[in-house]
């Protein structure tokens, strides 16, 4: 496939699985959090599909950058800074690297440390890195397997990361004032990177 027709084939999948899933999330983000994550997904989402052309027509760095530039100006509130941050510094170890499974990693790397910076987080506070961090360890743990592996260990990686936002107690966010009651509900932001992340693998295991 074409770079003009990964990107927008990835946002149209994306696009659909937030859709899909934006009742549940809502209510995930309603219990522990504002409760605008999945509109201010949706908002970010839409002004991406707007720019899919034009997205089309540049090289992957230069790509990667423009996504994240346009989800920190549409997006707003801490999702769109992180959501951001994580397609800007992919963009800058993209220009440096190649795109091949091995580099993918390396790239993909760069972004979830950036989302670490940003949001002053690690693994195990409840937030999207307990989905990100688990998908980045597995496709460094994987470029060698062949792509369905790697595929459904990425996959599998984000749905358990994500799944065990439940039982944590957040630390950073709205959801940390609520201490003990944050235990039991998923993390909005872990659910919306995992469904992201598997319908990006979903793409990539039928084209």
């Amino acid at each position: 496939m074409s770079t003009a027709s990964l990107i927008s084939t990835f946002l149209m999948a994306i696009r659909t699985d937030i859709d899909v899933n934006a009742e549940e999330v809502t209510a995930l983000d309603q219990a522990i959090g504002d409760g605008d994550h999945v509109a201010n997904l949706q908002r970010g989402l839409k002004a991406l599909e707007k720019q899919a052309d034009e997205l089309a027509a540049l090289d992957w760095p230069a790509a990667l950058m423009k996504i994240g530039m346009t989800l920190m100006s549409t997006m707003g509130g801490a999702s769109g800074s992180l959501y951001g941050s994580l397609f800007v510094a992919m963009s800058k170890r993209a220009k440096d690297t190649d795109m091949s499974v091995q580099g993918f990693a390396e790239i993909f790397q760069a972004g979830v440390e950036s989302v670490k910076a940003r949001g002053k987080a690690e693994l195990g506070e409840k937030t999207m890195l307990d989905t990100l961090i688990p998908a980045s360890e597995a496709l460094k743990q994987h470029t060698q397997a062949d792509l369905k592996e790697l595929l459904h260990a990425v996959k599998h990686a984000a749905y358990e990361g994500m799944l065990s936002t439940k039982d944590l107690l957040a630390t950073k966010g709205r959801a940390s004032f609520l201490g003990e009651r944050a235990r039991g509900h998923i993390d909005a932001g872990a659910r919306t990177s995992q469904l992201m992340i598997c319908a990006i693998a979903d793409v990539l295991a039928e084209a």
